[in-house]
């Protein structure tokens, strides 16, 4: 029998199981070993959406910043035969998320991978943001230093002008405000911002305005998992 490797979403909010579909656990259990980004989130994760699995059965291994480190583990694994669950902290592997590594070492070894549904958060918020899905890019963090940043958003809006995109990043939760005072200092009155905030979860927030209606608000994402999606085109 052919090895799996199964692609396991996980919930962006603790409380919001409901967003993870049933069959997730059948291919769980139809694994003997689990990489997990956060072995205790996802030990969890598990006891919350079965009470009858054992989670010592399993063969655990963090992802860590060494990923590079665990492929010849990984690759050990799939010799010895055993099916393999990815999980990240929240969402899906592989988007903005550990696993690429692994999922790349499983492509090169010709084992079938099983990418299972789950929430996005990055998806979910261009779902529901009104901007265009056609043509968008996620970029990730933006820079820290003020200059840079600075630098960063320009060359984001122009972009999504010159493209008609949609341009999507994150920022740390504690730098969340921050971000969005330099987003309404830098960017021109009539480019859309949209903001999703604590996605799937019982506060969830997802606005979109002109970054002049913005300017208009009184908001706090401090320590809030949020979502930017930056519209510049006509």
């Amino acid at each position: 029998m052919s090895v799996l490797v199964y692609l396991i979403p996980t919930v962006l909010e603790e409380k919001a199981t409901e967003t993870i579909p049933l069959y997730i656990m059948d291919a769980v259990k139809n694994c003997r070993v689990i990489f997990a980004e956060n072995e205790r989130t996802a030990r969890r994760f598990l006891k919350t959406m079965s009470k009858d699995i054992v989670i010592d059965d399993y063969e655990w291994f963090t992802i860590h910043k060494a990923e590079t480190e665990l492929v010849n583990t990984f690759r050990q694994k799939i010799s010895e035969g055993k099916n393999i669950a990815i999980i990240s902290e929240a969402g899906c592997p592989g988007i903005a998320d550990p696993g690429q590594i692994l999922i790349a070492a499983a492509q090169e070894m010709n084992v079938t991978i099983k990418p299972l549904v789950g929430p996005s958060s990055i998806l979910l918020a261009l779902m529901a943001s009104g901007m265009n899905g056609q043509q968008f890019e996620f970029v990730g963090y933006l820079p820290i230093d003020n200059l840079e940043r600075n630098k960063a958003i320009t060359a984001l809006e122009a972009n999504s002008q010159k493209k008609s995109s949609t341009q999507i990043f994150i920022e740390t939760p504690y730098r969340n405000n921050q971000l969005l005072e330099t987003l309404l200092k830098t960017c021109r009155p009539a480019t859309k911002l949209c903001i999703a905030a604590e996605l799937t979860g019982a506060n969830e927030f997802i606005k979109t305005k002109t970054i002049a209606g913005w300017r208009q608000e009184k908001t706090d994402f401090h320590k809030k998992p949020v979502i930017f999606l930056l519209y510049a085109g006509s």
